[in-house]
């Protein structure tokens, strides 16, 4: 049965010309990301994890768009993890992938009993429930002869990782946009990587995705992720540019002006070592390129002042 994309039929001219030019960007967004990582390969059988949510959603629709003009062939097969939540309307997900005449697989396992039995009440449970997920997941990878794991983090996804990880846990560490499965067997893809989240919301609202909330992770207001998403929201809206600034960041390490030992032999410099990366200057040099916006609490002026303080304390 062929792949079926069809655009929904109550959408205003107005609203169908966005979804034609959101669609577009998100595909080469999507496409940059495959090209950059190497995601696919020809001959791929690509698992889309389907969640459900936004992103999951996107992520089949763009990949189907792309399997049609792709010079590369390969497979999609999109599976959803039934973790039998109460309520959890499971007629949705296999009419709509009936819709779209996609390969599928629904995996039933009731994950929800044994989050709730081992997490105590007002405990956030996406640990124990992201490791139960993706054990699951690789093993349903096997099952069905994936060659590739595809799920749907977004960039945003990515910049919160890193915040968390560097505000609770103490590394600099993010979500890979690809890499080898916890159990060594699987390479998993993130082809969203390039994707804004604010993006993805306006387009799940323009396709009408048949959006199903998660009853475990949804009802957790107060998790830390929520509260650096709200950080970087507030970011957004009063520093235009940062996030984006922050995701260029990510692509752009520069281990010798870091301080891990493991990733840049510091030992070994000596006085013939001569400028690494800039020596001491590379940020000296952005500051003086640096026009502050009115938002911004520190003025350039400040900024010159307080270096010339501290050269005088010294």
């Amino acid at each position: 049965m062929p792949l079926t994309l069809s655009t929904p039929t109550s959408l205003s001219p107005q609203q169908k010309s966005q979804l034609s030019k959101l669609e577009k960007r998100l595909r080469r967004h999507v496409g940059q990301a495959i090209a950059q990582y190497n995601m696919i390969e020809d001959g791929d059988r690509i698992m889309v994890c389907l969640s459900g949510g936004k992103d999951s959603y996107a992520l089949l629709s763009i990949l189907m768009l792309l399997k049609q003009s792709a010079p590369i062939n390969f497979d999609l097969i999109a599976v959803n993890l039934d973790q039998k939540q109460p309520g959890f309307p499971e007629e949705i997900l296999p009419n709509y992938l009936e819709s779209l005449g996609v390969e599928y697989k629904i995996v039933e396992e009731d994950t929800y009993a044994i989050v709730k039995d081992k997490i105590p009440e007002g405990k956030t449970t996406c640990s124990l429930c992201s490791r139960l997920r993706r054990a699951l997941l690789y093993k349903a990878a096997k099952a069905l002869g994936a060659t590739k794991i595809a799920l749907g983090h977004h960039r945003d996804d990515m910049i919160e990782t890193m915040m968390l990880n560097m505000f609770y846990g103490g590394k600099l560490k993010a979500m890979p946009a690809k890499l080898v499965s916890d159990n060594g067997e699987h390479v998993v893809i993130r082809p969203l990587a390039f994707c804004k989240e604010s993006e993805l919301i306006q387009y799940a609202q323009l396709k009408q995705f048949p959006i199903i909330p998660c009853n475990l992770c949804g009802s957790q207001p107060n998790m830390q992720r929520q509260n650096i998403k709200k950080m970087l929201n507030d970011w957004s809206v009063n520093f235009p540019g940062r996030i984006e600034s922050m995701f260029t960041a990510m692509q752009n390490i520069v281990p010798s002006h870091m301080c891990d030992g493991d990733l840049f032999d510091f030992k070994s410099i000596n006085a013939k070592s001569g400028i690494i990366n800039g020596g001491d200057t590379a940020f000296d040099q952005e500051l003086e390129n640096y026009s502050p916006s009115a938002n911004d609490s520190v003025s350039l002026k400040q900024a010159k002042e307080n270096t010339l303080k501290i050269i005088e304390v010294k």
